[in-house]
């Protein structure tokens, strides 16, 4: 009976959507919730023991037994049937994580299928109303401490602002929820519930670090924020595709990492810095967590002459794993820890290079101050 049942556990894998991770979309799930009736992963299996048994009883395919009657309770239910019923009102703003998504997000998204049950019921979908208050641990833009600032977000003033006091009365900052990014961080901040707020202040990226002691309510603030952008988009354009406006709410940092970095002239001394690809926006850091770049890089189409080389320009220093940015208005030097990292940051740049240039990311690059040595990069941007 156990060989048999193992069998038609597995046979079970090649019905529609058994394939993939109920939660995360992994391929190949190896193990399953027996009273949701559902196939998951490893790393979400783990997840499902934390609920408890009361709420999902996670069992191995291969190595456990398995009842006849558990095994007919996954044939009748399986993952398609179990999204029906616990993702029946996801709301389209909310993030589906995936695999490669912080712990923190792939916690709160099972919690809150299973567990809080927040896509039947969606008076437990707090997140919808437009308003959100409370306090939320902030690094310091002169110190690495964290302290607790007040935070607002108010969809109706488009504003996100925080206090330095909780009495006070006038904001510290006020961002417009409409031009801010939200992304989790958690191991450069330094906790799994690490986030990290940007936008563009007086023409350069500000940003900010923050974190809460409790996972959904940081999942509460991000999904609330994503909220917010896409009600105002949908007034913006209210025939517009969810589909596409859902890409406009938060990014993911496309690749971040420790690079050596020459001076302009190239004859510089490589200095170490912490380099953020954030959409078209190439930003470099003295310190991860600092509040503003020490420089940032639009990158425009390869059209435009913009192009990733190995290696550098023959008679330039080169501090090995190098590579180089070709821009319209200078080369930049640089070099990667391991031959991986390299070979990784030149295929995500040619990614970006291969990319057509939106109307966003003309927006983008037009809202950069023109520094120095960018005003040729940015003109090519910008068709002048």
């Amino acid at each position: 009976m156990v060989e048999r049942n193992k069998k038609a556990l597995l046979d079970l894998l090649n019905k529609e959507g058994n394939n993939e991770c109920a939660d995360c979309g992994c391929g190949d799930p190896d193990w399953a919730s027996a009273n949701i009736g559902i196939f998951i992963c490893i790393d979400c299996a783990g997840i499902h023991r934390m609920l408890g048994a009361h709420i999902s009883k996670v069992k191995s395919l291969r190595l456990d037994s398995w009842t006849d009657d558990q095994v007919e309770f996954m044939a009748s239910t399986g993952n398609l049937a179990a999204k029906a019923k616990y993702e029946i009102h996801v709301p389209p703003f909310y993030h589906r994580p995936m695999a490669k998504d912080p712990q923190v997000l792939r916690e709160q998204w099972i919690r809150a299928k299973y567990e809080r049950m927040e896509f039947q019921y969606l008076e437990r979908q707090t997140y919808l109303s437009g308003y959100k208050e409370g306090f939320l641990w902030k690094r310091g833009k002169e110190n690495s401490t964290f302290q607790q600032r007040r935070f607002i977000l108010a969809e109706e003033d488009d504003i996100l602002k925080y206090y330095q006091k909780a009495d006070a009365k006038e904001p510290k900052a006020a961002i417009k929820i409409s031009e801010l990014n939200a992304n989790f961080t958690p191991e450069k901040i330094g906790n799994p519930n690490g986030l990290q707020i940007s936008w563009v202040k007086d023409g350069s990226t500000r940003n900010i670090y923050v974190y809460t002691e409790d996972g959904k309510d940081i999942v509460d603030w991000y999904t609330s924020v994503r909220a917010a952008k896409y009600n105002m988009l949908k007034v913006a354009y209210p025939g517009g595709n969810d589909a596409d406006l859902v890409t406009r709410l938060t990014r993911t940092f496309v690749k971040e990492g420790w690079l050596y970095k020459t001076g302009p002239r190239h004859n510089e001394p490589y200095k170490r810095r912490w380099f953020t690809l954030d959409d078209r926006r190439l930003m470099y850091f003295e310190d991860p967590l600092d509040a503003y770049p020490k420089g940032e890089i639009f990158l425009g189409h390869k059209s435009d002459g913009y192009k990733a080389l190995e290696g550098v320009p023959p008679g330039k220093q080169d501090v090995g794993n190098s590579f180089t940015i070709r821009t319209p208005g200078r080369d930049y030097l640089l070099g990667a820890e391991t031959e991986e990292e390299r070979v990784e940051w030149m295929d995500v740049l040619r990614k970006v290079f291969d990319r057509p240039i939106s109307p966003q990311d003309s927006t983008a690059a037009a809202n950069l101050v023109h520094k120095r040595g960018n005003a040729p990069v940015l003109n090519s941007i910008l068709g002048k």
